[in-house]
Order: C-alpha cells, then sequence, then structure tokens
C-alpha cells in the first residue's frame, strides 16, 4: 500500500492538469487510470497512463463532464479512488456524492462542504487570493497569491512580496468540514469570493514556494496515509514563486496539430542560485489540438529567493519557443513575465 494510502485513481481530467497528475501517481507507486472522449484516444495524458478508460462522444459534456460516465468509468476500471483535476469537477458536489455512493474515495471535499461552500467549480480569476492544503489542524502551506488576468483567466500567478492578511474567514475552512487542497480568491473588500478544489493554475505557486507535491497532498487527504513528514524547510522559508500558463488562441471551435516541441515536461534546478522551474506539457509534436476542448498547452512554474528572479526563470523556459504549430499567447505572457522580472506588479486584467 503506497504511503498516501490510495493504491489506484481514476484521474478525472485531460491537459496539461492531467499529465502532471498522472506523473504525480507514478512517482507515488500509485495505479493512474485515464478517461478520455472519442477525439482523445492517443491524447498525451491517455499514454502517460498505466491504463485508459474511453467516456464517449468528442463533447464535454458527453464526456469529460459526464458525472454519470465518470463515475462508471471508474467502477469499469476497478480503481479505489477517483481524483477530480479541474474546478469544474472537483467542485461538482452532484460527482463527489455518487463516487462515494458507488463505495469509491473521492479525492476532495464531502459533497456536502462543497453544496455548503459553493463547490460551482469556477477557476478563481480574482486578482489577490491564497492556497492551501486544508487539514484537521487547520491550514498549511497557506501561499497568498497575486494574478494577472485578461479575459477572466488567470494566465500568470505569483506570491507577492509583501505581507497578505487572510480574511477571517479563511481559518473556518477547517472548521466547515473542507479537507484537501483549496483555491481562493479574495474580493476587493477582502472577503472570500470564488472557492475552489481541484488543481487551479495557482497550485503549482504553493507547489514551488514550499516544495511539495499537490497531488500527494490530496490523497493523503483521501487516503488516510502518513502525514507530509515536515512543513517547508529552512531551505525553502521566504521563497517565492510564479506560475504560468500557454495556451493557443487559435479561434474557438477550431482544431490545430502541435508540430514543434513545447517547453519540455520536467523538473530542473540550478545547483548554484537554488532556482528550480517545472514545465508540464499537455501536447508532444504530432498531437492533434482538438476545437472541442481548452485551449491550455502547457503550464511552467518556477521558484526563487524572489519574484522577479523566479519570473526571469520561467521567461527563460518559454523565451525561443520553435514554431510550435499553433498561435499561442506566449507573447503576451513573457510582457508579464518581463514586468515582475523587472520589480513592477503587472497590471490586473
Amino acid at each position: 500500500m503506497p504511503q498516501v494510502g490510495i493504491e489506484s485513481v481514476l484521474v478525472a481530467g485531460r491537459g496539461p492538469a492531467a499529465c502532471a497528475a498522472v506523473a504525480a501517481c507514478s512517482r507515488l507507486g500509485v495505479k493512474a487510470v485515464a478517461v478520455h472522449s472519442e477525439a482523445e484516444r492517443s491524447a498525451r495524458h491517455v499514454r502517460l497512463a498505466d491504463d485508459a478508460v474511453l467516456l464517449g462522444p468528442a463533447p464535454a459534456a458527453e464526456s469529460y463532464l459526464a458525472v454519470d460516465r465518470v463515475v462508471e468509468a471508474a467502477r469499469r476500471s476497478g480503481v479505489a479512488a477517483v481524483l477530480p483535476v479541474p474546478p469544474a469537477l472537483a467542485g461538482n458536489a452532484r460527482l463527489a456524492g455518487a463516487v462515494v455512493a458507488a463505495g469509491l474515495t473521492w479525492v476532495g471535499p464531502s459533497a456536502a462542504v462543497l453544496e455548503r461552500v459553493g463547490g460551482d467549480g469556477v477557476e478563481p480569476a480574482s486578482e489577490r487570493g491564497f492556497l492551501a492544503w486544508v487539514t484537521d489542524a487547520g491550514l498549511r502551506y497557506t501561499t497568498p497569491v497575486s494574478r494577472d488576468r485578461a479575459a477572466g483567466i488567470a494566465r500568470v500567478s505569483w506570491t507577492p512580496e509583501e505581507p497578505v492578511e487572510l480574511p477571517p474567514a479563511a481559518k473556518r475552512l477547517s472548521e466547515i468540514g473542507w479537507r484537501g487542497l483549496v483555491t481562493v480568491g479574495i474580493s476587493p473588500d477582502g472577503e472570500l469570493a470564488e472557492v475552489a478544489a481541484g488543481f487551479s493554475l495557482d497550485l503549482a505557486v504553493l507547489e514551488r514556494a514550499h516544495g511539495v507535491d499537490a497531488v500527494e497532498l490530496a490523497l493523503r487527504s483521501a487516503g488516510g496515509g502518513r502525514p507530509a513528514a515536515v512543513d517547508s524547510g529552512p531551505d525553502r522559508a521566504g521563497r517565492k514563486a510564479v506560475a504560468v500558463q500557454l495556451r493557443s488562441t487559435l479561434p474557438p471551435g477550431t482544431a490545430g496539430r502541435v508540430t514543434g516541441r513545447l517547453p519540455e515536461s520536467g523538473w530542473r534546478q540550478d545547483a548554484t542560485s537554488g532556482v528550480e522551474v517545472v514545465a508540464v506539457s499537455g501536447y508532444d509534436p504530432g498531437d492533434r489540438l482538438d476545437g472541442w476542448y481548452d485551449a491550455l498547452l502547457a503550464t511552467v512554474s518556477a521558484a526563487g529567493p524572489d519574484t522577479a528572479t523566479a519570473a526571469r526563470a520561467a521567461s527563460e523556459a518559454l523565451a525561443g519557443l520553435p514554431d510550435v504549430g499553433v498561435p499561442h499567447d506566449g507573447p503576451e505572457v513573457c510582457a508579464v513575465l518581463q514586468r515582475l522580472a523587472s520589480g513592477n506588479p503587472a497590471p490586473g486584467g
């Protein structure tokens, strides 16, 4: 039995986030079963997984977001648990309840808590927020975050340089029964705005700042595995982090093909500076980018002694990308990173 307390999971999701979840399960010794639509039988997240199950037709509402089909896929695969990846699934109280009713473990807040808090599956896009792992003892790895937005999407997230006071309601998340990862938006008046489960872009900021694995934390919460050995050690004290997402700018509903290499998936650290960079690609050269789904191509996150250093490292990982076969927003994202690298806060959307 893996130390996280769960032997096998259905990874409910697709794209770079699902690729990252599958890779994390492999590191943890947990069998990962992917799900896919008819349009993505050979998608990268499917190729990485130990096994895969067909959900249904291409439209997300009939495959990736179809509660009954996800639960049936979990039953057929023989897994012990369901790991929902996008907030749209992780915050779905109906799905959480159906998974438990099927005798499986739900990796995330319970259906009752999701109904009480909101659980609408919205990816937080407020200009300020925080991330945390919520346990019986309260919030751990609490990480303030700032976001740059474009068209309501947080494309770049980072740890602010100045201390941030959390809303009093943040401490009540544990009291009302929320367990696992949480991504929160803070409204202009200082109150909680969006509250989301699942693996948002922002969670990479928490991972880099504290040197932890979000999938491991989520599985430990659900599986009753041994708690993480230590919190952030002295070598992580004061670490700042940045996370970015690279998106295709193809018109909605338009398909394409990735012909060049995206930022190469993997972890690297500069032995001299200690700067850490992690990239996760959702596609390899030759993969089809289907017009049915979210256009997220890859994510890059970096950590360093300050935000400017982390931003420069992330920018370098995106610099000089070859022609990848589809248009993308790399130049716009790098412009935000350059502002951060120069010590200026990026403007909000």
